[in-house]
């Protein structure tokens, strides 16, 4: 049964363009052609890249780190609360007030001190510094080998000047070595990237992430066994080009180094809409969309390969508007206040939440003794619980 649909999966017609077979990508007379059983060497080394990252960060990033200055917010420990940590755990990171009005009858707490908790617990959870930047460094740094590695490998192939030209031929294009360990290199560091997603920084665009990831291995592997590897070469150089001006850019941020920050964030942008939002719908889409079957016709593997480009294309406009953001507020502010792209959490640092809970208490210190005040039981909320107007949960 297994080999039936094998055989299936693998006809013809679905993944090669018309009139060419499988059997014209067999190896002879000295010629070497891409196989989809060579990415499975991608899985050991994707295993290797992650103990590579944990000793890279543990022996350079943290000492970097150090040296440029980087420092982890003090952070107070929250009174241990059976209650609301089960809350916090079951039911979720932020309540309404309501229950947090019933929360704080429970424990015996007022309302201000039940929401002082739940603030001061999620700030344990969120990742110090010093940990943010030993992962951008780790990228940085594979990113800048890997964009540098790659721009040697293609320099001197035609089709890196004239997209057009990855179709002469094809599909009986040959493989050279060097872009096959390329390849490999960039498919096993995005499976380390799926690897490691639990224990990574979790960023406002978590979804947005895997989402990447998975649409970039799949690419990968796809365009090797069909062997798309000159135009799927052409979309990994390109987005190499900027991300390790990103992760640079990142780096600058958690070590407070504005200036060096401001710069590159700048850079960065000017070639992250250059490439993404200009050459790649321009030079890449436009070639796989209709100079691919310049001399044949439609079949599957087209129709899948260009869906998959869309939905990167699609990503690329969602990561843009997070981008023309921070330009707004760099333009208003005149430096970065936050981490650019994926890098911005749910909600302020701890620091923040503290001094408006200073000045909020100070305040309702302040007024007049018939106003009621939020530290004790006759809050708003409190009020319309108290009087029989218990809100459905």
């Amino acid at each position: 049964m297994w080999s039936s649909l094998n055989e299936w999966l693998w006809q013809d017609r679905f993944w090669l363009p018309p009139n060419s077979s499988w059997a014209d990508l067999e190896d002879r007379d000295g010629l070497v052609y891409a196989h989809p059983q060579d990415m499975l060497a991608a899985l050991p080394l994707a295993l290797a890249l992650v103990v590579m990252r944990f000793t890279f960060e543990r022996l350079i990033g943290l000492p970097l780190s150090r040296w440029l200055g980087v420092r982890n917010q003090a952070r107070r420990p929250v009174q241990p609360n059976a209650t609301l940590e089960k809350h916090f755990l079951v039911e979720g990171r932020r309540l309404t007030e309501p229950q947090m009005v019933i929360l704080a009858t429970q424990c015996g707490l007022t309302l201000r001190q039940t929401q002082r908790w739940f603030r001061r617990r999620r700030n344990q959870d969120r990742p110090c510094l010093t940990k943010k930047f030993c992962e951008a460094s780790w990228r940085f740094v594979f990113y800048l080998f890997s964009f540098f590695g790659g721009l040697s490998v293609l320099y001197h192939e035609s089709w890196l000047w004239r997209p057009a030209m990855c179709w002469d031929n094809y599909p009986n294009q040959t493989l050279k070595p060097a872009l096959y360990y390329w390849y490999l290199l960039e498919l096993s560091f995005y499976i380390s990237l799926l690897i490691t997603l639990p224990f990574d920084v979790r960023r406002k665009d978590f979804k947005e992430q895997i989402a990447h990831h998975l649409v970039t291995i799949t690419l990968v592997t796809f365009s090797y066994s069909t062997n798309l590897l000159r135009i799927g070469s052409l979309v990994l150089l390109l987005h190499d080009s900027a991300d390790y001006l990103l992760e640079a850019c990142k780096m600058f941020n958690y070590a407070h180094q504005w200036r060096l920050c401001n710069s590159l964030f700048i850079v960065f942008s000017l070639v992250f809409f250059y490439t993404r939002l200009v050459l790649f719908p321009t030079q890449i889409l436009y070639t796989t969309y209709y100079e691919s079957i310049a001399n044949s016709a439609p079949f599957f593997g087209y129709y899948f390969f260009n869906s998959l480009l869309v939905m990167l294309q699609l990503l690329h406009v969602f990561w843009s508007c997070l981008i023309l953001r921070m330009i707004h507020s760099f333009t208003k502010k005149g430096q970065m206040e936050k981490d650019i792209r994926s890098d911005m959490e749910e909600s302020g640092s701890s620091e923040e939440e503290e001094a408006r809970e200073h000045l909020e208490l100070k305040n309702g210190a302040a007024q007049g003794p018939g106003v009621a005040s939020t530290d004790g039981p006759r809050s708003r909320t409190a009020g319309r619980l108290a009087n029989g107007h218990i809100l459905a949960m």
